[in-house]
This record gives structure tokens, sequence and C-alpha cells, in this order.
């Protein structure tokens, strides 16, 4: 088992510190990051959590998956390698047609 957890279903509210200070009754807490949006610099409401130990991210697991916090559900399990995704296509607003294109013929 891996000690990076996923951490879902957070209140946006929530802040790093207090990520922390949760998991910090499951065991030692390496690191506590909640995932911001680029554009609005607002919480997405899930985060990870990195565990000093296999034992202790099974712990927090068992702890406060699908456990009440803050009005919400957590949803709490091994955070997944990020999958590669296809780059991004850079759409620039061109003329490439459709309403309001000055291509339509």
């Amino acid at each position: 088992m891996a000690t990076k957890l996923y951490v879902g279903g957070l209140p946006y509210a929530t802040t790093e510190d207090a990520l922390r200070d949760l998991f910090a009754q499951a065991g030692s807490v390496t690191s506590a990051t909640i995932i911001m949006d680029k554009m609005t610099g607002r919480s997405k409401g899930f985060g990870f959590v990195e565990m000093s130990s296999d034992s202790e991210a099974q712990a927090a697991i068992e702890m406060f998956d699908k456990k009440d916090y803050e009005g919400r559900s957590l949803t709490v399990n091994e955070a997944r390698p990020m999958e590669a995704r296809p780059p991004r296509r850079d759409y620039d607003g061109g003329n490439r047609g459709g309403y309001g294109s000055r291509n339509n013929y």
C-alpha cells in the first residue's frame, strides 16, 4: 500500500492546515495538499495527504472514508498515479466555421 491518499468531498473552505490536523489523528502526516482551480484560485474540493507509513495510511482510510466532515461525506482511498492525458488544443477563436464565423458561405 502507498502512503499517499486521495481525499475527496472536502468542504471548499478547508485549508491545508486543517486537512493536516484532521489526518494527524491517524498518525504522522508528511504532506497535505488541496487542489486549487487555476482560473478561480478556489478549492476543487479534493486533495492529497501523505502519511509517514503504510500502517498510518491504512488507519486514516479506516478512520475517515465515508465519514462526515463539516457536513460533507469524505472519500479517502489510496492515491493512483496521474494518468497521461492528451495535449490540450489551443482554440484561438479563429476562422474555424460555426455560428458567427465569417466563413459561412
